[in-house]
Order: structure tokens, then C-alpha cells, then sequence
């Protein structure tokens, strides 16, 4: 029986083993065609708990999601009331030092309106947290218990207890009553203002969203420059010129330290400070930079003029904003990107095991 004439009979009408199915379309690869191999010692393939050197080639692994959907939840913050929130209580918290330091250095016209922009940062950043929160109970639950692993909680303390101090500091300062109860009140404000302008980068740095807590070493320094920025440009747009000297100073030494760790940061963080550079993140980054720039360079010159001061002033104060929406706004891009949230967990893992074996952790 000749096999010969039922084969090809079967090849033209069902399509070939070797040729693919012609009918659908199917992938075609001849059995002779040899698989694409990798050249040995190049490629490291696991196989259960064992590596070969000599693997077929295969892409590496994009990390992605279940349906797309982010790995780690974003936050729910509404990041206009929260940058508002940050930029203003940074600011209060500045001015409280300033306003301090102009006390205990009997610089009184400097120092009632460095108080008035306490107060009025301090007035407005419960209003912002509370429209953020939703209700005021929610405020208030707050401050019902004392918790020193939570930032927030501790955070929300900070605002009361700088609050209560600031007040009667800049009462008895604009009204010239009660002295002695406004000197002892002076000097645990402007402490306590201190941690008021640092504490959110810390509230940033221990979530779990990528761009805030890979960046937990320079994020405070960032809003510590920028609220200094921030309060010195406030202080510097309210004082005429020959008070407004130490004012100018603060701006221009908090411009510099903002600008510079923001730097440091996104040089640091490599490929992980994608989200500060692209988007409307890196939009609004690169207009704080410009416009914190621009506000230092003016009030090096011509600060010590009474426009040239409010010109200065009221551009590091936009910039001050501007940097902390673009931090904000970047931490919500890299929580939604899965690939932002999988690399530093696969580096860790990797200097961990290279740290068992004795070897140098790869570089990425």
C-alpha cells in the first residue's frame, strides 16, 4: 500500500506539520529549524532553585498588574488642598522660627510680621486638612490619641501644640500686652515651628509609594528649604527694606537648599525619578525650579530694593508651591506604575542575596 499519495492528499487539505496550518494562519517554523539558543556563560536562567548558564533566550520580564489595576493603592488625597495644606503650614512653621529669632534679637518690625504670616498659615492649614478629610470629627479623632509610629497623628499634635504657642507670641507682639507671656511663649514656638515646616516630608517618606519612600533621606531637606523659602519670601513681600534683611537671608539660604537636594534626590533615586521628570509632575518641577531660581537670583540683587524684594518674594513663594504639587503629583504616578513599585523591591532582594553569598550587590 503506497502511503506516498494519502500523505500529500492530507498535507493540501489540513495543512502541514511542519508548515502550519494554512487554513487559519497559524505561526509557521520548519521542524528543522533550530530553536534560538543563547551563547553559553551569557545568559542565567533559573530552573526551580538551580541556575544554567546555557538557557534559550527569552525577554526580560515587564513587571505589570492584575487587569492593569495599581499594585498599592494611591493615596486618596485631593492634591490641591493637600499641597495648599503643606505649602502653608511650611510656611507658619518658618515664620514661628523666624519670628522667634527676630524676638531674642529685639528686631521688632521684623518680627511682628513674621508673626502675622504664622498666623495666617496657622489659620488657614486646619481649614485645608479638614476639607481634605471630610469632616471636622475626623480632625478631631485625631488628636484623641498620641501616636509616635504614626507621622500623621503626630503631625496633627504639631499644628495644635504650634498653634497654641504662636498665638499668644504674636498677640502679645502686635498689641504690646502681656510681654513676659509672649518671650515665653516665643521661644517653644519657634521650636516647635521647626518641626511644623519638616514634619510632612517624614509623613511622605514612611508610606509605601515609591517615589516618597525610596526618597525618604532628602525629602525632609526639600520641605525644610522650600518652607524657609516660602516664609523668608512671605516675610521679605510685608517688611520694608531696612527690617527686612534677615528675611532675605532666610529666602535665599532656602532656595539653595531646596534646589539643592531636590537635585541630589532625583540623581540618587536614577531611574526611579522618572515620575519627577516626565509628565506633569516633571512640568511642575521644572517650573519650580525656575521660578525659585529666578526669585533667588532677584532678591541677591536687587532684594535689599522694595520691589525687587516683593518681585523676589512672591516668586520663591510660588516656587515653594509649585515643588511640593510636583512631589505630590509624583508619588500618585509612581504608585499607579507597577514597574515603579516592583524594581526597588527586586533590588532589595538582590543585595540581600548578594550580601548572603559575599558578593557585591549588581548595580541597576
Amino acid at each position: 500500500m503506497r502511503l506516498e499519495p494519502l500523505r500529500q492528499s492530507w498535507a493540501a487539505r489540513f495543512g502541514s506539520e511542519r508548515s502550519g496550518t494554512p487554513a487559519t494562519g497559524g505561526p509557521t517554523m520548519a521542524a528543522s529549524e533550530p530553536v534560538p539558543r543563547a551563547p553559553a556563560a551569557t545568559t542565567r536562567m533559573w530552573t526551580g532553585d538551580r541556575r544554567r548558564r546555557d538557557g534559550a533566550l527569552v525577554p526580560p520580564a515587564k513587571p505589570t498588574s492584575y487587569y492593569g489595576r495599581p499594585i498599592i493603592k494611591p493615596p486618596p488625597w485631593k492634591v490641591g488642598l493637600i499641597g495648599a495644606y503643606f505649602l502653608c503650614g511650611g510656611m507658619a512653621g518658618a515664620s514661628a522660627a523666624l519670628g522667634s529669632a527676630a524676638h531674642l534679637a529685639g528686631e521688632r518690625e521684623l518680627e511682628r510680621r513674621a508673626w502675622v504670616v504664622s498666623l495666617a498659615g496657622l489659620a488657614v492649614s486646619p481649614p485645608l486638612l479638614i476639607a481634605d478629610l471630610g469632616r471636622p470629627m475626623r480632625f478631631l479623632n485625631m488628636l484623641r490619641v498620641f501616636k509616635v509610629t504614626s507621622p500623621m497623628s503626630v503631625g496633627a499634635w504639631i499644628l495644635a501644640a504650634t498653634s497654641a504657642a504662636a498665638a499668644p507670641a504674636a498677640l502679645s507682639s502686635l498689641t504690646g500686652r502681656l510681654p513676659r507671656l509672649g518671650s515665653l511663649a516665643a521661644l517653644p514656638a519657634g521650636l516647635l515651628g521647626t518641626t511644623l515646616a519638616t514634619y510632612t516630608g517624614g509623613l511622605l517618606s514612611d508610606t509605601s509609594v515609591p517615589a516618597w519612600h525610596e526618597a525618604r533621606y532628602e525629602l525632609p531637606f526639600v520641605f525644610a528649604g522650600s518652607a524657609m523659602a516660602s516664609a523668608g519670601g512671605a516675610s521679605l513681600l510685608a517688611t520694608p527694606p531696612p527690617h527686612s534683611e534677615p528675611a532675605r537671608r532666610l529666602l535665599l539660604v532656602g532656595a539653595t537648599l531646596e534646589t539643592v537636594a531636590s537635585r541630589v534626590m532625583e540623581h540618587r533615586l536614577g531611574e526611579l525619578a522618572a515620575p519627577y521628570r516626565v509628565g506633569r509632575p516633571g512640568r511642575l518641577s521644572r517650573a519650580a525650579l525656575i521660578a525659585t531660581g529666578a526669585g533667588a537670583a532677584i532678591a541677591a540683587l536687587a532684594g535689599r530694593r522694595r520691589a525687587g524684594g516683593a518681585v523676589a518674594g512672591a516668586l520663591t513663594f510660588a516656587g515653594s508651591g509649585l515643588e511640593r504639587l510636583a512631589v505630590l503629583e509624583a508619588g500618585i504616578s509612581s504608585a499607579r506604575d507597577p514597574q515603579a513599585v516592583v524594581a526597588p523591591q527586586r533590588r532589595r532582594v538582590e543585595e540581600r542575596r548578594a550580601r548572603a553569598a559575599g558578593a557585591p550587590p549588581a548595580r541597576t
